[in-house]
């Protein structure tokens, strides 16, 4: 038997990159990832983060002492064109900055994006300044998510919250369900609706939610999902999320 070495070739024209800090328990971030990024050539890589119950301040802040970690063993070595954080809660918490700081410490060169984050930008680009906001969260969880945009400036005009304290719970919500639910909340004199959580089975229902309230309606995956397109150059209108991704 003869072997022969032959020398590899590889290409050099590469797909951007995108690598998601994912929460362990969230059902839904990579499907809603998958499903508006699916058909477009960018490579997509998941890492999970342990992630602590019951949800409080104090245990997001504790999740993302592991967020270097996790970041680093997302194709250890190699560089990511953009790292996303998929915690809405857990950024206001812990702060964009001090997420940011702890991924470039794994990946000095990729961009950064969290849900918090991207939702500011998609609000902004939309020229929404009165909201309406919509969480699953416990009391004083939903109260720091409200404060975290009125510091940004927003006005709050209704807001509304399931109390769910588990994170793996959030995700188990009917859809349907949610989707009565939003259907029902007071929209006066909102802009907007904003419905916060990536694990929260929101995405699927946006477009139909916007036609029913004649309303804009983000939710955290829809615009962390656009506001990672941005990072990576992908700019094109895609149908069936909802307005903000008519509007690039």
């Amino acid at each position: 038997m003869y072997s022969t070495k032959i020398d590899p070739k590889f290409n050099n024209n590469q797909n951007p990159k995108v690598g998601l800090i994912a929460l362990a328990s969230d059902y839904m971030i990579e499907k809603d990832f998958i499903n508006i990024i699916k058909d477009k050539k960018i490579d997509f890589f998941v890492n999970r983060i342990e992630c602590f119950n019951p949800l409080t301040k104090e245990n997001l802040i504790k999740m993302s002492e592991k967020v270097t970690d996790v970041t680093n063993d997302i194709l250890p070595g190699e560089k990511i064109d953009c790292v996303v954080y998929a915690c809405t809660s857990g950024t206001i918490a812990t702060g964009f900055k001090s997420i940011e700081d702890k991924i470039k410490k794994a990946k000095p060169e990729a961009e950064v994006t969290t849900p918090s984050t991207a939702s500011i930008k998609a609000l902004k680009k939309l020229n929404l300044n009165k909201i309406a906001i919509f969480t699953p969260y416990p009391k004083k969880l939903n109260d720091e998510v409200i404060d975290f945009f009125k510091k940004e400036n927003f006005s709050i005009t209704s807001n509304s919250y399931f109390d769910i304290e588990s994170d793996i719970d959030i995700g188990k919500v009917d859809p349907d369900y949610l989707y009565e639910v939003l259907s029902k909340m007071d929209l006066n004199g909102a802009d907007a609706l904003f419905i916060s959580c990536t694990a929260l089975p929101a995405l699927s229902i946006i477009d139909k939610l916007e036609k029913k309230l004649g309303k804009i309606v983000l939710s955290s995956n829809q615009a962390l999902i656009w506001h990672t397109l941005n990072k990576v150059g992908f700019n094109d209108t895609i149908d069936g999320f909802g307005k903000l991704f008519l509007k690039n």
